[in-house]
């Protein structure tokens, strides 16, 4: 078992890097339905509206009608059955998702065991670094922050929990990917493509390999800039029975997580920190 230290990547830098942070992965709200015969036209109405309102922090069923060109007497029956179920709140004829959504993500992520194993160990890493440390596991191809945490006042959470970032562009993503078969690597990148998060990121499949040996061989993953202007990350993946479940990340302001503060300073509290967490989940 190799000597690592977790690192949690789960927020964005404030100001001009937050709202780029918004305005990158805003662009994953609404995806295009699978039109392969599996998807069922009210079930992707339905999860429409529910995106629509996350986007739009709440909205009336004319807006969400001619926002999403659907008749108001759909978006109307949707609407009455999610208030029904909690999913949504109807205050006045606004309707905002409703906290039924908060408490499905907590049970969710409750069935993590690498986010048992590791909250309380990268709370001890934030607090030691001074510097944001976040958890991201990997499903469905996709990197989700499921915890974060951070004892400076670089960066906000709130927004950050539950995002989905691509692997590629993302420290995290990229060294649970260096731990992956290449076939489920390739999977990976045949259905969700390398798009550019910023001029940095890696966009050429043949460069991303290269890239995934090298992470392989050092033992973490580094991202200068990939995925938001001035930020920089390290992370190491979390191994449990031979795959990579999650990866930890510290991560902070390009101008004080410099190449030679992460190398000389960072590296080993993280290899360290993921270590103890791969321990407690063999162990408990």
């Amino acid at each position: 078992m190799r000597e690592r230290q977790p690192v949690y990547f789960h927020t964005v830098l404030r100001d001009s890097v937050e709202s780029t942070y918004n305005e990158l992965h805003c662009r994953n709200c609404m995806k295009t339905p699978p039109n392969d015969g599996r998807s069922i036209k009210s079930d992707e109405t339905l999860f429409t509206i529910i995106e629509s309102l996350k986007q739009t922090n709440g909205a009336g069923v004319t807006e969400l009608g001619d926002r999403l060109d659907l008749a108001k007497s759909t978006v109307h029956k949707h609407l009455v059955s999610l208030e029904h179920n909690d999913y949504v709140v109807n205050e006045g004829g606004q309707y905002r998702l409703g906290l039924q959504f908060f408490s499905t993500g907590i049970h969710v992520r409750n069935q993590y065991d690498v986010y048992h194993a590791a909250k309380e160990r990268i709370d001890k890493l934030a607090f030691d670094i001074d510097e944001a440390v976040w958890l991201i596991v990997h499903e469905n191809g996709m990197g989700v922050f499921v915890y974060g945490v951070a004892h400076n006042n670089s960066f906000t959470f709130d927004s950050t929990i539950g995002t989905r970032v691509n692997l590629h562009a993302n420290s995290a993503g990229k060294a649970i990917l260096a731990h992956l078969p290449e076939n489920e690597v390739v999977d990976i990148i045949d259905h969700h493509g390398l798009p550019a998060q910023t001029e940095n990121s890696i966009t050429d499949r043949e460069t991303l390999f290269d890239e995934l040996e090298v992470i392989r061989d050092r033992g973490y993953a580094m991202n200068f800039q990939e995925d938001l202007q001035g930020l920089h990350a390290i992370s190491t993946p979390v191994i449990n029975d031979g795959r990579p479940v999650a990866g930890v990340t510290i991560a902070g302001a390009a101008n004080r997580l410099t190449e030679a503060r992460i190398e000389t300073d960072l590296t080993e509290p993280l290899l360290e920190a993921v270590n103890d967490i791969e321990l407690r989940l063999v162990y408990g």
